[in-house]
C-alpha cells in the first residue's frame, strides 16, 4: 500500500527540498521507508534504445557502483532505466524507481517483475501522482527532475540529442549537481547525446572509481 510524503514532513528528503520551485509538494511511495537510502543518491539514464555496448557498460558500473552502497536512482523505462535498477538489484544494493505515472501503475507493465524486485530487495517506488494516473508527455520531463533532485550526481550511459536523458542532465545543471557521461562511438546516434554533454563539461566516465571518488568511497 503506498504512503505518502509531504515536503512539510521531517522525513522528506533533504537534498530534493533544495532544488527549491521545482520540488514536488508531496509524493507517493511504496517499499520500506529508510532516510539512510537517500543519503547518497546517484540518477543512473540511459537511452531506450540501448545499445549492446551501453547495457554491458552499465551493468559493469553500476553493479560496483551499488554494491560499494550508493543508491542508484532512475525512471524505470525500459533500456537504460531497466539496465540501471536490474543491475543494482542484482548487486544486492538498493535502488529508486521515480515512475512517470500513478503510484498503483507498473509502466511499463511488462517489467513488473522489476517492480517486485526493487521493492522485495528494500528499494523504493515513487511518484508525484496518486493511484491510476497514466502517463503523460509531459509527466516524463516532471518525472526526471525528480530523478536529478534526488542525486548528488546523475551518470548518462547512451543518449541521442533528443533523448529524455539529456533533459535529467540539464536538470541536474539547473540543481548544482555533478554529470557524468559515458563515452561512446562516435558514429552511433546514441553516443551524440553524451559526446555534447562531455564538451560542455561533463567528466567522462571510463570505470567505476571515477564515480566513486565523488562520492568519497575511494581515495
Amino acid at each position: 500500500m503506498a504512503q505518502v510524503v509531504e515536503i512539510t514532513d521531517k522525513k522528506y528528503p533533504k537534498l530534493l527540498k533544495e532544488i527549491g520551485s521545482h520540488a514536488p509538494q508531496k509524493f507517493y511511495y511504496k517499499g520500506v521507508w529508510n532516510d539512510e537510502i537517500f543519503e547518497n543518491c546517484l540518477a543512473v539514464v540511459g537511452s531506450r534504445r540501448l545499445t549492446s555496448y551501453g547495457r554491458r557498460a552499465t551493468e559493469q558500473l553500476v553493479t560496483e557502483i551499488a554494491a560499494a552502497g550508493i543508491t542508484i536512482v532512475s525512471g524505470f523505462m525500459y533500456g537504460g532505466d531497466e539496465a540501471a535498477h536490474s543491475s543494482a538489484v542484482k548487486a544486492g544494493g538498493k535502488t529508486i524507481a521515480v515512475m512517470p505515472c500513478g503510484i498503483d501503475i507498473i509502466f511499463p507493465e511488462y517489467q513488473k517483475n522489476l517492480y517486485n524486485e526493487i521493492l522485495e530487495n528494500d528499494g523504493l517506488i515513487i511518484s508525484e501522482y496518486e493511484k491510476d494516473f497514466l502517463p503523460q508527455t509531459w509527466s516524463f520531463v516532471q518525472r526526471d527532475r525528480i530523478v536529478a533532485g534526488l542525486s548528488k550526481a546523475v551518470l548518462v550511459t547512451e543518449a541521442s540529442l533528443d533523448s529524455g536523458s539529456l533533459i535529467t542532465a540539464n536538470y541536474a545543471k539547473k540543481f548544482g549537481r555533478k554529470v557524468f557521461a559515458l563515452p561512446g562511438q562516435i558514429t552511433s546516434e546514441v553516443s551524440k547525446g553524451t559526446i555534447k554533454l562531455i564538451k560542455e563539461g561533463a567528466e567522462v566516465v571510463t570505470e567505476a572509481r571515477d564515480i566513486l571518488k565523488f562520492y568519497k568511497v575511494l581515495d
